[in-house]
């Protein structure tokens, strides 16, 4: 016989109370919310044990509704949107880091040793250092439309990130986010490609590429712009992908009161 609402939540608060704090080995971060917001058909928020007269609310998170559970993933957002900003973001961000760094485009690297054997190669080096430097003035512009997002994000975004992928949060800042970064980026990053030489250092590097058959041709049209913008959000997006992935499997990782309280 079908179990009423009441006592299909005391079987999940008592299942809950046996998972110890911290025991990520039990169940990712996100595995309790997703029981949490789907145990009642329909969607429906739970009544809180007190209504219900079952006595205080458990500490693992049982008897939350439909929106402390979405505020919790909102935080989890905001949090690892903090973080990312705030490690790409400054000097060396993208340059200094293997992960992230940006790359000479192809067509650069084509002619990199036509330009070596003429004594250009610095040349090279200097103008994938300004284009690293730009993303870095660029980053921190991120991180308004990284926490809008997270502030839209609806009851069934909510249930999509909770029952999808590892990544799912990820890629749900891609679709909500990538155009507004790319049209915030693209000033900044152009605006800074000139202001730290990179501009004038393409140019010149455009300028021995024209002596170079063949190999010069595909430098003369590329857009250096927009090559560093869609680099410079691969990079933000690697490590929001390393921040979901902590905060769903690792305890310490939940730093804000509400995430510890729907997901400790």
């Amino acid at each position: 016989m079908p179990m009423d609402p009441p006592s299909r939540r005391a079987i999940l608060s008592l299942l809950l109370a046996a998972v110890p704090f911290g025991a990520a080995a039990q169940g990712s971060l996100l595995d309790q919310g997703r029981g949490l917001l789907n145990q009642i058909p329909g969607g429906t928020a739970p009544r809180s044990p007190e209504a219900s007269g079952q006595g205080p609310a458990s500490s693992s998170g049982a008897g939350l509704s439909q929106g402390e559970i979405g505020s919790g993933l909102k935080d989890a957002l905001k949090v690892a949107s903090q973080r990312v900003v705030g490690r790409v973001g400054k000097t060396g961000g993208y340059n200094g880091d293997p992960a992230i760094r940006i790359p000479l485009p192809a067509p650069l690297q084509k002619i990199q040793a036509p330009l070596k054997a003429v004594g250009a190669g610095d040349m090279l080096n200097d103008l994938q250092l300004k284009m690293n430097q730009a993303a870095e003035q660029a980053a921190p512009k991120a991180l308004g439309i990284l926490t809008d997002a997270a502030s839209k994000m609806t009851i069934d975004d909510a249930r999509t990130i909770l029952g999808g992928p590892p990544d799912a949060a990820t890629q749900y800042f891609k679709r909500t986010t990538s155009a507004s970064l790319t049209a915030s980026f693209r000033p900044i990053v152009d605006n800074s490609l000139a202001g730290v030489g990179a501009v004038g250092a393409f140019q010149a590097v455009q300028a021995k590429a024209s002596g170079i058959p063949l190999a010069g041709q595909e430098v003369q049209g590329f857009n250096l712009t927009d090559f560093t913008v869609g680099k410079a959000l691969d990079g933000l997006f690697h490590y929001l992908g390393e921040e979901e992935a902590a905060i769903r499997t690792n305890p310490a990782a939940r730093t804000t009161d509400l995430l510890k309280k729907v997901f400790g």
